[in-house]
């Protein structure tokens, strides 16, 4: 995995180099979540709600919305497809996302309606690094994780 001022950004991701990543499933899902960095900016994640499984949701339209004290926002869709299953974990405890965004703070699992497009607009591997740290010293961040 690599760290860029302290945010850790897996290799094993897909990411839209905003605030998502994916990963995909052997069973051809997609799981959805937010990257170290978007977690950091947004702060202390207080509420999550999410659109129920079954929601159909077109690129960039939201699949779930997270507030802190200091950030309300929508985390877009990556691609056109459907939500087949939302993190009840986080659901339950949203500042989950601030622990542990890259394993049990997963957001969503989604179908893509085309998987052979899915991914058509994401970063992975070097590209996806050099993304992301570009946003990371475009938005001077430097990465923090709550204690649970």
């Amino acid at each position: 995995m690599s760290e860029y001022r302290g945010c850790e950004l897996p290799e094993d991701r897909w990411y839209d180099l905003d605030y998502c990543w994916v990963k995909p499933e052997p069973d051809g899902t997609f799981r959805v979540g937010i990257t170290d960095p978007a977690q950091t900016m947004a702060g202390r994640v207080q509420y999550a709600t999410f659109r129920p499984a079954g929601s159909h949701r077109a690129k960039k339209k939201p699949v779930a919305r997270l507030e802190s004290g200091k950030w309300a926002g929508g985390v877009p869709a990556p691609f056109d497809g459907t939500i087949v299953a939302v993190n009840e974990k986080v659901a339950a405890d949203p500042g989950l996302i601030n622990v542990a965004p890259y394993t049990d703070a997963w957001l969503v699992t989604m179908r893509p309606d085309d998987p052979q497009e899915a991914l058509a607009s994401l970063a992975r591997g070097e590209a996806a690094q050099q993304g992301l740290r570009a946003w990371i010293d475009r938005y001077d961040v430097d990465c923090m994780r709550c204690a649970e």
